[in-house]
């Protein structure tokens, strides 16, 4: 009976060219050698996904810390990951069509200390620190919790608001402010910014320069803010302006190049894949934000007199080896601008690349 079932239902093979019969243990071998080549498969597509994810990890570590790579392993040329994505429109041509900005609607709350007095005024860094946290914490409580709540007021101050009839900054503290100001000296770390960029940083957290370190939220590697540097930090709702970190670090450029320009400094520009603003080949500015809910705080130092470059040589700035840093008054020829001098610029070019109106707070 078994032989003529086999009989009945044998199978040529077209490469060994015989008769081989379906027996049951011929379809068990048959079946374990399937199986062996569906694991081989298995393996091999095991290990493309494995060497995949090893090239994201790798891809990601250049991200988070580009510069690391560059200085341990001594490369002559710059390796980073692009950091300068996206592009700067203007704010009346952000969205699908072209739209009227009235400024007159656009009130934002300035809290100058660097204006309003003829002082050499410094900040130290904690108190601003902790103005910025209070300021955007009622911004989010003016925004509410949940995406569907209305808003519990305008994010823009009214400009005819009259201080004679009780209506102050107080009682619109959570509407759109910029904070301007010079620090103490302090080098201020990023979320994830590596010490190694400290020059002479212990495990005590010191240097031998005794200059305070601070690590907060934004994002970039160490920095320096001191004396002769304007610092200028916004707390906006991007709502009003474009949802778009990208274009929110390129706008913060853009006003500083055309402050730069109004205070006639030649040949500013962005550097490709880093942010900041550059002087022939030198840096000018730096930026490093951060944005909770569409929120912003941190922003962006302007380097404007000698005394602003006196503590750089602590640490490698943002992370760029080999990479010098500018001031204003040496990027110019003749006039030499005070802080207060160059903060008008500032303003002024805030005002115009945001599309509002700068309202003292004080």
């Amino acid at each position: 009976m078994v032989d003529a079932w086999c009989k009945k239902h044998a199978i040529r093979c077209h490469q060994q060219q015989f008769i081989t019969c379906a027996r049951p243990s011929l379809v068990v071998k048959r079946m374990h050698s399937y199986n062996h080549v569906s694991m081989i498969i298995m393996q091999a597509f095991a290990l493309c996904l494995l060497l995949s994810l090893l090239k994201l990890q790798l891809s990601v570590v250049a991200f988070t810390s580009p510069t690391k790579c560059v200085s341990r392993c001594q490369f002559q040329s710059l390796h980073l990951a692009p950091q300068q994505l996206g592009e700067f429109k203007p704010i009346n041509l952000v969205g699908d069509e072209e739209k009227q900005i009235d400024r007159s609607t656009r009130g934002v709350w300035l809290y100058d200390f660097v204006s309003d007095t003829q002082e050499d005024n410094r900040i130290p860094y904690e108190e601003a620190w902790d103005l910025q946290k209070r300021l955007m914490e009622q911004q989010l409580s003016r925004i509410g919790k949940r995406p569907t709540d209305p808003p519990l007021y305008d994010q823009f101050v009214p400009l005819n608001i009259n201080k004679k009839e009780g209506i102050d900054s107080n009682s619109l503290v959570g509407c759109d402010s910029i904070i301007m100001l010079q620090h103490d000296p302090v080098y201020t770390l990023g979320t994830a910014s590596d010490t190694s960029f400290i020059h002479d940083y212990d495990d005590n957290g010191d240097n031998e320069s005794r200059i305070p370190i601070v690590r907060i939220e934004r994002g970039g590697e160490v920095t320096y803010h001191g004396p002769g540097q304007l610092t200028v930090y916004p707390i906006l709702d991007l709502r009003g302006y474009n949802q778009d970190i990208h274009w929110y670090m390129r706008a913060l450029e853009e006003a500083i190049l055309l402050a730069l320009e109004k205070a006639g400094v030649a040949g500013a520009t962005r550097e490709e894949d880093v942010t900041g603003v550059w002087v022939s080949n030198k840096k000018i500015a730096a930026c490093g934000v951060k944005l909770k809910r569409w929120v912003t705080m941190h922003g962006v130092a302007v380097n404007v007199d000698i005394r602003s470059l006196e503590n750089f040589e602590g640490i490698v700035p943002c992370g760029l080896e080999g990479r010098e840093v500018t001031c204003v008054n040496d990027a110019i020829d003749g006039k030499q601008y005070t802080l207060q001098e160059f903060a008008i610029h500032m303003k002024a070019a805030l005002e115009e690349i945001f599309g509002i109106t700068l309202l003292s707070a004080a």
